[in-house]
């Protein structure tokens, strides 16, 4: 497997975002996001944000459209994405995300059109609407069944489909019957395929993975992917989604998410599933209701008789800025130190999925010290300690004190 994963892999992040969405970096341009997917070993983008009137702009103006859905940036292919915001009530207050991709300019055109009908889409990347799961879907299979529709980062609290705040205890009870027209998931950065793999009404769709970076730099980029075949058709890349034939996915590990356990971000408090069920889901600081986070949710809706067929591989990995910074013990990804060790790595192997998951201990032993080449291997098993993010922090990457001391596996 990893052999085809690296001779026929397409590394792909279909969710990102452009500068005309809130919190993300004013630098993202075409020329950067291409720059950097290659120093990340990515051989796909999404677009992102296409809804956004100017961002669409420079989709048209910069993008080379192959015929087949597939546009270039010079010989780098996009292929047309955004992410949708639905606020609506259904019994309560809903929120939810949604990553579209898209055939083509026409049938982001007719979107445009649809939308427009319904509010605004200059003021954000990721706009807002008042319009439910199911109606939303039918809507988009009205003009065109090649949409394909993706909840996002379905786990987190907020906007996710199953998330503990605004969402839903099944994708049925969202999409209704268009459910039949939901074929993927998105794990999001606090989940992982095989906590997915727990819940029974999963077992038809695809698990995929992407990065929802907000910035270019290699630490956001590419954190998560899907590898699919290689392909420079649309029509092609969303039948590997629909039929549940692309090759595996990039994930971190779900501790480093935002959103892994319950807790208070403003009372630096967090805790695991089993710590919240005895505080009755109550901080213990501020006295008020914890933010439940993805495990605790997960345990939630699992299925005792979920039995998922046609799993695909997966790896857990952390980004090289990350595990730089392990070895040198900082927490400042982006110091000179960190990058001086990152572009020294990314010019004798090329790019960093190949430091990440195919340079030898030997090889990495050669350019990098002892220290680093173990902790990259360590972190290519899937065995670098992480404490877990909550209520939106980050989970934070752990060193032993026998690493520490050079006392390395």
């Amino acid at each position: 497997m990893e052999k085809e994963i690296f001779e026929g892999g397409m590394f792909s992040d279909l969710h990102i975002h452009s500068r005309f969405s809130r919190a993300c970096s004013k630098n993202i341009t075409f020329e950067n996001l291409v720059k950097w997917a290659r120093i990340k070993g990515l051989h796909l983008l999404g677009t992102g944000d296409f809804t956004h009137p100017i961002w669409f702009e420079e989709i048209k103006e910069k993008l080379k459209d192959n015929g087949k859905g597939f546009y270039y940036y010079e010989d780098f292919p996009f292929i047309i994405t955004g992410e949708i915001s639905l606020i609506y009530t259904q019994e309560k207050g809903r929120r939810i995300h949604l990553v579209l991709l898209i055939p083509n300019i026409e049938i982001a055109e007719k979107i445009h059109s649809y939308l427009d009908a319904k509010g605004r889409r200059d003021y954000d990347g990721r706009p807002i609407f008042k319009i439910s799961g199911e109606n939303f879907v039918k809507d988009m299979m009205k003009i065109s069944e090649d949409i394909e529709i993706i909840p996002a980062h379905i786990w987190t609290p907020w906007f996710g489909v199953f998330g503990s705040n605004s969402g839903f205890d099944s994708l049925k009870e969202c999409f209704g019957e268009e459910i039949k027209n939901i074929h993927a998931i998105e794990t999001g950065m606090s989940s992982d395929p095989e906590m997915n793999w727990k819940i029974k009404e999963l077992d038809g769709k695809s698990i995929v993975s992407f990065s929802d970076a907000h910035s270019f730099w290699p630490f956001r980029l590419g954190r998560e992917a899907t590898v699919f075949k290689r392909t420079d058709s649309y029509k092609e890349l969303i039948r590997q989604i629909r039929e549940k034939d692309f090759l595996a996915t990039i994930e971190t590990d779900p501790a480093y998410g935002k959103y892994h356990w319950d807790g208070h971000r403003n009372c630096n408090f967090s805790c695991n599933p089993e710590k919240s069920k005895l505080l009755n889901n109550i901080c213990p600081i501020c006295k008020k209701q914890l933010i439940i986070g993805v495990e605790n949710r997960v345990l939630e809706l699992e299925s005792k008789d979920a039995n998922h067929q046609d799993k695909k591989n997966y790896y857990l990995l952390l980004p090289l800025h990350e595990v730089i910074a392990l070895s040198q013990e900082t927490s400042n990804l982006n110091s000179k130190k960190i990058w001086e060790v990152y572009n020294k790595l990314i010019s004798e192997f090329g790019n960093e999925f190949n430091i990440l998951l195919k340079a030898s201990l030997d090889e990495l032993k050669e350019k990098a010290n002892e220290k680093l080449a173990r902790l990259i291997i360590k972190n290519r098993l899937g065995k670098i300690k992480i404490k877990p993010g909550y209520d939106g922090e980050y989970g934070v990457a752990q060193i032993s004190e026998e690493e520490k001391q050079g006392k390395l596996f």
